[in-house]
């Protein structure tokens, strides 16, 4: 069965950098899409940064964008998500997910995960605080 383990999570500094890790399991995953998104308290699911990882082709949020660098290593069924100049607002459960291309359209203004669209790991906390 599908599994994905995020960690890497933890207080920063604001201006301070962490990493994600998600590890994979349970499909082929060489020719998956694998998104970041992330929630804050009280507030609707974001999306943070997509990638395949047939190609590397990815993208990432307005919000992100320039900060956040999301990568893979097919070898370890590995993606992580570089964050640096980390911000305040950044503070958020973050999720890894397997799902297709579309997701981030699909948890636009959401609060709930929708596991119906896709697989979804438990969530590692990044604290932004001084």
């Amino acid at each position: 069965q599908v599994q994905l383990a995020e960690s890497g999570g933890g207080l920063v500094q604001p201006g301070g950098s962490l990493t994600l890790s998600c590890t994979a399991s349970g499909f082929t995953f060489s020719n998956a899409w694998m998104h970041w998104v992330r929630q804050a308290p009280g507030q609707a699911l974001e999306w943070v940064a997509s990638i395949y990882n047939g190609d590397g082709t990815s993208d990432s949020a307005d919000s992100v964008k320039g900060r956040f660098t999301i990568s893979r290593d097919n070898a370890k069924h590995t993606v992580y998500l570089q964050m640096d100049s980390l911000k305040s607002e950044d503070t958020a459960l973050y999720y890894c997910a397997k799902a297709p291309r579309a997701l981030p359209q699909a948890v636009a203004g959401i609060h709930h995960i929708p596991f119906e669209f896709g697989y979804w790991g438990h969530g590692t906390q990044v604290t932004v605080s001084s």
